[in-house]
């Protein structure tokens, strides 16, 4: 595994990589290069990382902790907890369908509302403007400003800020001191920066986005802090055991077959896992676990967009070598002119826009950020990835088929007459435009 783990990263140029496995009882670490290119420390089991949308699995467990205490109720509406929340229409959904992703938020909101302790209530009243993309408990559709929802009601609730909660609430109890939201405890260690593969590799800047994502997607760990989060969800109690519960199934997905509270659940090769990836400016993260074989892996790497690919290689071969279980993508279905024609288009998002290209013998996806949201952007945004091959499946279904996220799947969705409205990519949901 050692030498697999730096032959891939440098197979991927990869400048710093760590990978943690515990199985039979035993922590195994391996890593890989450096902390920066620029200002470089050799990578070790105790570099900060960040962990990206991993975070979300901190912010369900928090809720999770204060429905244990009685605090808090899965199925409340969550204008229980976040009275101040305003909507474009008055729907109300339920603290489960919020981390579930069904409640029909759009992805979210690209505004910076400072790096104060209100940067979370400031980041709700934005919410007044976000997209409404579908109905209540109508079908998951991924959402960073729910979870970052769920971080307010965690505030109201326990009249802390979410980082302090969240300390008091998981860090602090399970002896995760090596893992934290601040930017000055994280500069007094040894951490990692983000890297952008173009021509050449550059630092990704800046080294993290605004405060009101934390809930979604902020926190820094070192690899076995990581894999110890990862133990910690190996263990018993009916608050773990409901998290791991299938909620809302998902369509078409390489996330999973279904999501839990917090965790997308998937079953490879005939064996049940929980897991959940991340993605920061120019760093990723994975984390699988096997809860029948008592078995996790995690794997953090500082590269965009290759950590994706090198990470998702990591952790096929883990499970390969240590516990004999195969994850391989779907083949897809030869070209037909007629099915291309009919999924070529515009589609978007409140974040993104997408275009599926008819290339004549293969379809082409690229997703760009909104030209918009660049052009207002109070910091650097990362930059937009190379067009991706893609090829249909059956079902409405397709895989990409080469580049960085090779392997990723989603799926078109049609109205009543069987015309395409849409296209789903990652858990998240794009409207057609034309």
């Amino acid at each position: 595994m050692d030498n697999f783990v730096s032959e891939t990263a440098r197979h991927f140029d990869i400048p710093g990589a760590a990978v943690g496995v515990f199985h039979d009882g035993q922590e195994h670490f391996f890593c890989h290069g450096v902390t920066s290119i620029e200002n470089p420390l050799p990578v070790n089991e105790d570099t900060l990382f960040l962990l990206g949308s991993v975070t979300k699995t901190y912010t369900a467990t928090a809720i999770m902790r204060l429905v244990a205490d009685g605090r808090v109720s899965l199925d409340a509406p969550v204008r229980e907890y976040v009275p101040e929340l305003r909507l474009l229409d008055d729907r109300e959904f339920t603290v489960r369908q919020l981390l579930n992703h069904t409640s029909g938020l759009d992805w979210g909101t690209m505004v910076d509302t400072g790096e104060g302790d209100d940067a979370l209530a400031r980041h709700v009243d934005e919410l007044a403007t976000l997209k409404l993309i579908g109905a209540v408990g109508e079908r998951p559709s991924y959402s960073q400003s729910g979870f970052n929802l769920a971080g307010r009601i965690i505030e109201n609730v326990t009249g802390q800020t979410y980082e302090q909660a969240i300390m008091t609430l998981l860090l602090e109890p399970l002896g995760l001191g090596n893992t934290h939201f601040d930017r000055d405890a994280v500069m007094t260690r040894r951490f990692a920066v983000g890297h952008d593969k173009g021509q050449e590799l550059t630092i990704s800047r800046p080294w993290r986005h605004w405060r009101a994502n934390n809930p979604g997607g902020g926190i820094a760990a070192s690899i076995a802090d990581l894999l110890a989060w990862a133990r910690f969800h190996l263990g018993d109690g009916a608050d773990l055991a409901e998290m791991r519960r299938p909620t809302a199934l998902l369509r078409g997905s390489n996330l999973g077959d279904a999501i839990g509270v917090g965790w997308f659940l998937r079953e490879i090769d005939g064996v049940r896992t929980i897991g959940h990836g991340g993605s920061s400016n120019g760093q990723f993260a994975e984390l699988l676990i096997v809860p029948s074989r008592n078995f996790a892996v995690v794997s953090v790497a500082n590269q965009g967009p290759d950590g994706i690919p090198f990470n998702q290689a990591v952790v096929r071969r883990a499970l390969e070598d240590y516990l004999g279980v195969l994850d391989r993508d779907p083949e897809p279905l030869p070209y037909n002119a007629s099915a291309a024609a009919e999924v070529a288009g515009a589609y978007d998002n409140d974040a993104m826009v997408m275009t599926i290209l008819d290339a004549g013998d293969g379809l082409v996806l690229e997703v760009l950020i909104r030209p918009e949201i660049r052009e207002s952007a109070e910091m650097e945004l990362p930059a937009d990835h190379a067009p991706f091959p893609m090829g249909l499946l059956n079902s409405d279904e397709y895989v990409i088929t080469s580049g960085a996220f090779t392997g990723q799947r989603g799926f078109f969705t049609r109205d009543a007459d069987g015309a395409i409205v849409g296209v789903d990519l990652a858990g998240r949901m794009f409207g057609r435009v034309r």
